[in-house]
């Protein structure tokens, strides 16, 4: 016959909440009351729903997924899609099941991250930015939890990051143009208020000013990382008595935007106007003109972030944060003279 909860409970004299919160690591418990519930765990082979494996170690193989902050990429965006997924293939090789975590409200009105970690008793968590950070997920990382971000600095005891080194997308592609012979550069970065967006958009001005290019300020907008900012910010761009030669957006998905806006308006391209983008997502390869982009390189940013991951599981704390090498990939929306 199996056991039950409340058999666990009934053999060492407790109630089946308190079997129930030391089996899904909650606190408030004596350590006398832990071991005698485990004991007889471990005697009767009681078999709950996360395996009396996973009560012995202390481990789950569980890694919590967390798409961080009030405004995320989620599902819908390609970038972190193929990062998340060369992630969930490297990490399954290793042992690990994915548990997505909800960013919902929860706990009357909370994201309580770090409680639903303990309450699954997962080994890791992989945190991927968005905007405007909610403190939860400060607090996770800030925990005794491993946690491994990507694009989102964690700086917390047992947390590490990595992301593509964003200041040197700038400089790749302003190189390009400028030794292309191309003078006249627009710019449609992200959100200023975003990490990543103010080290991209740092990173084109630096740039600019170490080529002794001028910045034209009415060619510069931001936009969302989305494609209807990319397009409006293009829109702009094009209401200006004087175009540039190129425009350089600081993702695909506003490069595509512009590019819509660029035909709407009967524009070359590159004939008139050469348009680069950034992540280098599968789309780019087949619009019409093929979208010259600097490649974030997804497989190698997912398996780094998934055996850093682990390191931190098995107990290296002393691992720094890695900057992955972005690479310009010419197509046809840019002229390579």
């Amino acid at each position: 016959m199996d056991l039950t909860i409340k058999d666990i409970a009934k053999m060492a004299g407790v109630s089946p909440a308190t079997v129930s919160k030391i089996m899904n690591n909650y606190g408030g418990i004596s350590e006398a009351t832990r071991e005698k519930v485990y004991k007889i765990i471990e005697d009767t082979k009681y078999q709950p729903k996360f395996s009396a494996k996973s009560l012995a170690t202390k481990k789950s193989n569980l890694i919590g997924l967390i798409y961080a902050g009030k405004i995320n990429v989620d599902f819908k965006h390609p970038f972190f899609n193929e990062v998340v997924n060369t992630f969930k293939k490297s990490v399954g090789a290793l042992g690990y099941d994915l548990l997505l975590f909800s960013n919902e409200k929860f706990y009357k009105g909370q994201s309580k991250y770090l409680e639903r970690c303990k309450h699954f008793n997962i080994d890791g968590c992989l945190i991927v930015a968005g905007d405007e950070i909610e403190e939860a997920v400060r607090e996770i990382a800030e925990s005794d939890i491993p946690c491994m971000g990507i694009d989102l600095k964690l700086d917390g005891p047992r947390s590490s990051f990595i992301m593509t080194d964003n200041e040197k997308i700038g400089l790749k592609v302003v190189e390009n143009l400028y030794l292309n012979k191309v003078r006249k550069v627009a710019y449609i970065g992200g959100k200023q208020n975003s990490l990543i967006s103010s080290i991209r958009n740092e990173g084109f001005l630096k740039a600019m000013e170490q080529f002794g290019l001028p910045l034209n300020e009415k060619w510069i907008h931001y936009g969302d990382f989305f494609e209807e900012s990319g397009y409006q910010a293009m829109k702009e761009i094009l209401k200006e008595k004087e175009w540039p030669e190129a425009v350089f957006a600081a993702s695909d998905m506003m490069a595509l935007g512009a590019m819509k806006a660029m035909k709407e308006e009967g524009v070359s391209i590159p004939g008139d106007i050469q348009l680069i983008g950034c992540d280098d997502i599968e789309s780019c390869r087949y619009s019409d003109p093929p979208l010259t982009t600097v490649k974030q390189d997804k497989q190698k940013l997912g398996k780094l972030a998934a055996y850093m991951l682990d390191d931190l599981i098995q107990g290296n704390d002393d691992l720094h944060p890695v900057k992955v090498d972005p690479e310009l990939v010419i197509r046809k929306s840019s002229i390579e003279k």
